[in-house]
């Protein structure tokens, strides 16, 4: 699973755009088969800013598969960004980057 993510900062204010890979299973599908599929999907979304919380997220199945998240907040250029999310089943990505 991987996460793509772009950040830049504009007169004060950071824009950051991430795409998460995710199947983002909700538990209420069936496969071809018949059997329902397990609920599988991020259910926490972490970011920071140089050490400081920006934003902090409690998500549930009703999000779309591969999540495409953006937000603002106000920052300089060269902040650090890490975006982290642990899913359901205890599985976590992160990512980094630098606003730009």
């Amino acid at each position: 699973m991987s996460i793509r993510m772009r950040v830049k900062e504009n007169e004060g204010i950071v824009e950051v755009k991430a795409l998460m890979k995710h199947p983002m299973e909700t538990g209420q599908r069936q496969d071809s088969d018949g059997k329902t599929i397990p609920a599988h999907y991020i259910n926490h979304v972490v970011v920071t800013a140089n050490g400081d919380t920006v934003l902090d997220a409690d998500w549930g199945p009703s999000v779309s598969a591969d999540p495409y998240l953006s937000f603002e907040y106000k920052g300089a250029k060269g902040d650090k960004i890490v975006l982290t999310w642990t899913d359901n089943k205890g599985e976590t990505d992160s990512a980094e980057s630098e606003a730009s």
